[in-house]
């Protein structure tokens, strides 16, 4: 019996039940008898036959896919893509599945990250003990030392980690389209050192205990008649819900809390500590900055939060489909100005790649990414970040920079 029907005949029940309630003594009599029935089926037995275990393999092998020479994610028997619904009307069961496929792209994005690109992983905090959660960064062996240029890379929001513009697109098309990978190549192929964040990467969950359960009614100051009120409503609340949890979802999983990691609790904090830590500290002359999305909001706070460092270190911008404000996060008129001049927005547009793109916002240039695709605009526009940055460092050398920056929005994309 599928879920879907199982539901169904749940809430016809549930409805009867609620109509007859309103009734005479017939109609509560035959409530009691529905009541009876509910009681007879056992649902919480037939939805655990209904939905597999959502237990699944920690490998891609497990999984029984790997990716082929052209970096694209194939089953290993069929060499067919990825199917999200391996199993029909189980969306739930479905989207674990692809959760689980996507922990391990992490990983193995994390193990080309030190073994393709030759990155070190660095632990965060940097003076963090040894029980205490922590994040990490990916470094290229020059990134303090190269006196020239130095790349920053920052993914947008949600599940991408370290190393990744899009999970999506890792899974549903190749590595080099939804992984940092093609820019940290080419970044040391043209001799940039790299940082590359990892900002989501903000707490890490552990068991919830008892004692964080139950309500601590003990410390309260409030009245005894009060206190007995809201344990009552606490208790009665969580029976409803328990009773909904225990058909919506039988089989059930463990209640988890966040353990927060000091200084990295959110992507922007991520940022500041590792501009305060490492960043700022680097010797290059030139430092730049790829952000998409939400790492482009990030950027935005960091320069309200060290404008005068930023403006000092920083060359050049090169922002994807940015989600930031300059409204909304008060950046003030001097951060605006240095944005135009510094920074460019690479944005969904059906428009051909680098074409102008009018913005109601008095920050930076906007021009097209050549694709309508939010996650493509990363990997669509990189030819022409390269460009931009290799003439914002001819700026700084002493040519005008005003025009040079003018310049880079009006190219044509170039295949490579």
């Amino acid at each position: 019996m599928s879920i879907f029907i199982i539901s169904l005949i749940w809430l016809t029940l549930w409805i009867n039940m609620a109509q007859l309630q309103q009734g005479g003594p017939d109609e509560k009599e035959k409530t009691t008898a529905l009541k009876d029935l509910l009681s007879r089926i056992d649902l919480d037995e037939l939805m655990k036959k209904d939905e597999p275990p959502l237990e699944f393999p920690d490998t891609l092998e497990g999984f029984e896919y790997a990716f082929n020479e052209k970096g694209q994610l194939r089953h290993i028997t069929t060499g067919e893509p990825f199917v999200f619904n391996a199993r029909e009307d189980l969306h739930r069961w479905n989207q674990k599945r692809y959760e689980a496929l996507g922990e391990i792209i992490t990983k193995y994005v994390y193990e080309l990250l030190e073994k393709d690109c030759n990155l070190k992983k660095i632990s965060l905090p940097v003076d963090a003990t040894e029980n205490e959660p922590k994040n990490f960064i990916f470094m290229s062996e020059d990134a303090m030392t190269n006196p020239d240029k130095l790349m920053v890379l920052i993914h947008g929001s949600g599940v991408v980690r370290a190393g990744q513009w899009a999970r999506r697109l890792i899974i549903n098309e190749d590595l080099d389209s939804g992984t940092q990978i093609p820019f940290i190549k080419r970044a040391m192929d043209e001799g940039y050192g790299v940082i590359v964040l990892n900002p989501n990467e903000n707490y890490i969950e552990v068991e919830k205990t008892k004692s964080q359960v139950q309500l601590s009614s003990d410390s309260s100051d409030e009245p005894a008649e009060k206190r007995e009120r809201k344990d009552k409503t606490f208790k009665e609340a969580k029976k409803r819900r328990d009773f909904y949890e225990k058909y919506r979802n039988p089989q059930k999983e463990k209640e988890m809390v966040p353990l927060y990691i000091r200084d990295n609790g959110s992507p922007e904090e991520h940022l500041i500590y590792v501009w305060d830590h490492f960043i700022t500290h680097s010797a290059a002359e030139n430092i730049f900055f790829v952000a998409h999305s939400y790492g482009g909001l990030a950027f935005v706070e960091l320069m309200i939060q060290r404008e005068a460092d930023v403006k000092n270190k920083v060359t050049a911008v090169a922002l994807t489909d940015s989600v930031h404000n300059v409204w909304h996060q008060e950046a003030g008129k001097t951060i605006r100005e240095w944005m135009r001049e510094n920074c460019c927005n690479w944005v969904s547009s059906s428009e051909p790649l680098d074409t102008s793109v009018e913005s109601m916002l008095p920050d930076c240039p906007r021009v097209s990414a050549g694709t309508e695709r939010h996650e493509l605009t990363s990997w669509r526009s990189l030819p022409s970040i390269f460009r931009f940055f290799g003439e914002a460092s001819a700026a700084r050398s002493g040519a005008p920079r005003a025009a040079l920056t003018r310049r880079s929005h009006r190219i044509k994309h170039e295949e490579v």
